[in-house]
């Protein structure tokens, strides 16, 4: 299994502050001199019970013959950890990162917004416009703990069941 552990470059490159004033167009670089050393990165699930829930999505997935990617983040989306199964694309990381970004925007499931835009026009053509997200799709849950909102876990690369991968992991971790 390819690991990328972003919690530390998380840490270093982005925090709330920061991710909620980015400028359009502003380069990696950029940002980084921009930014303020020693920034604490926003609120978010444990570290370890990340690395182990994003661990058990990847494999339900592929107990079930899916390579995916599973995407932890933190309460304003920048990552805590992405782990790619073998085998996993990289639109995989790019879709889970989608899912994670209308969780974040809408404080509900993807699955839950990609069913309320089906029925909501105004609701789909927001979402198609929205280069962060482009298309609802589910597989993205928020993870909420004590009524507080601390990130969002998303699951992509199933074409279908990626809800369910992040329902098994779920049931094996509790994010808190």
């Amino acid at each position: 299994m390819k690991i990328v552990i972003l919690a530390a470059l998380a840490a270093t490159l982005a925090g709330p502050a920061v991710a909620q004033t980015q400028v359009p167009n502003q380069t990696l670089a950029e940002r980084i001199a921009a930014m303020p050393k020693g920034l604490p990165r926003a609120k978010a699930p444990d570290l370890d019970l990340s690395i182990q829930a994003a661990r058990a999505a990847v494999a339900a997935c592929a107990a079930n013959g899916h390579q995916v990617s599973a995407l932890i983040t933190d309460s304003v989306g920048d990552p805590v950890v992405l782990l790619s199964g073998d085998g996993a694309g990289l639109r995989s990381q790019l879709v889970a990162r989608t899912k994670a970004n209308t969780v974040l925007k809408y404080r509900m499931t993807s699955l839950e917004v990609a069913n309320k835009a089906e029925k909501d026009p105004k609701l789909k053509a927001e979402i198609e416009a929205d280069p962060d997200i482009g298309m609802a799709r589910g597989g993205g849950v928020p993870i909420v703990v004590n009524g507080e909102f601390l990130g969002a876990f998303a699951v992509s690369g199933a074409f279908g069941p990626d809800q369910e991968c992040v329902d098994a992991a779920l049931a094996k971790v509790a994010l808190h």
